[in-house]
């Protein structure tokens, strides 16, 4: 597993890991996935791990290029809205405890 720092926009850097291997995302992390589409580019999918499951977050099918500014929109997005669940969880945890 490659584990590198990555940044988007104005944003702290976050670790990001690359893997072969199809495996459980923890909670909280985001999986990409990318391999050779049929038509020369390259189908790339993002997934979100949740406590007891995954979500799939987006898809680009056939991407040329540089395709890192069409990524990592969606990133940022999803760490913020994770962000701001986990904190609204806290916080309703706290006061029904």
């Amino acid at each position: 597993m490659l584990i590198t720092k990555a940044r988007t926009c104005g944003t702290p850097a976050f670790e990001a890991a690359w893997r072969t291997e199809d495996s459980r995302i923890a909670a909280g992390h985001i999986l990409l996935r990318w391999v050779p589409s049929r038509e020369g580019g390259i189908d790339v999918t993002a997934r979100l791990g949740l406590a007891r499951s995954e979500v799939l977050l987006a898809s680009w099918p056939g991407l040329t290029g540089d395709w890192s500014g069409i990524v990592q929109p969606t990133l940022a997005e999803v760490m913020g809205l994770h962000s701001a669940l986990s904190l609204a969880a806290a916080a309703l945890e706290m006061v029904v405890s």
